[in-house]
């Protein structure tokens, strides 16, 4: 087996896990498992405004720099959309990072959005299914480098593929509340960064279930549950 970490997607071969604890794919198992009828991930935010132009009826939710959008339902916050039911609806989610990095994964064969919330999940995938070579992409912040909860999530499901698991994960998802988690913690950042998202971000194997990126009839994408 050959399991590599990388921080860019284009890098990514085989199965592309595309990793964003913050925020972006912890949301979306939230939206899935909360009813959501079809989630379409979209890098460019002007696609996400044709959708809705399309149908009113679609849910718009994503942010730029971690801000809501203009006239989108939600942000990317987990604790935003926890409890609301979207039974039924098609939501179009558009981030800064995690969905980015879905589209410039164009040398993976499959791709699948991994987070804290469902990380066993796809480790049991990825070795119920006997896949040879995944590529585990730890998305960017400010900068393109990658970020630290990226990392963790990467090494967490690569110690469970190789039956190595790591004894420190309480301790480091700590460590992430002076690092990269910070700004959950900012007082005058809770508009766009609630305290929430953070415990929300970091529920690890919460959900299990992974989330297959898959192509519709006219080659748009689209998110596909699995059950593991």
């Amino acid at each position: 087996m050959n399991i590599k970490i990388v921080n860019d997607a284009e890098q990514a071969t085989g199965l592309a896990v595309i990793i964003d604890v913050f925020r972006a794919f912890t949301v979306e198992p939230y939206l899935i498992n909360n009813g959501a009828k079809k989630l379409i991930p979209v890098g460019d935010m002007q696609i996400a405004y044709n959708y809705k132009k399309k149908d009113n009826n679609f849910i718009l939710i994503g942010e730029r720099n971690g801000i809501i959008l203009p006239g989108f339902d939600y942000g990317n916050s987990p604790s935003q959309i926890e409890n609301i039911d979207f039974s039924g609806k098609t939501i179009i989610h558009t981030t800064s990072c995690g969905t980015q990095g879905i589209v410039k994964a164009i040398n993976a064969k499959k791709i699948i959005t991994g987070s804290l919330v469902n990380a066993k999940a796809i480790a049991r995938y990825i070795t119920k299914n006997k896949i040879n070579e995944i590529s585990l992409v730890a998305l960017c912040r400010t900068g393109k480098l990658p970020a630290d909860e990226d990392i963790l999530c990467a090494k967490y499901i690569k110690s469970l593929v190789e039956d190595k698991p790591l004894n420190n994960m309480k301790e480091e998802i700590e460590k992430l509340k002076i690092t990269t988690g910070s700004k959950f913690f900012d007082k005058l950042k809770q508009k766009d960064f609630p305290e929430r998202d953070f415990y929300l971000c970091t529920e690890m194997n919460k959900f299990g279930f992974v989330l297959k990126v898959k192509k519709d009839e006219e080659e748009n994408l689209y998110i596909e549950k699995l059950e593991i």
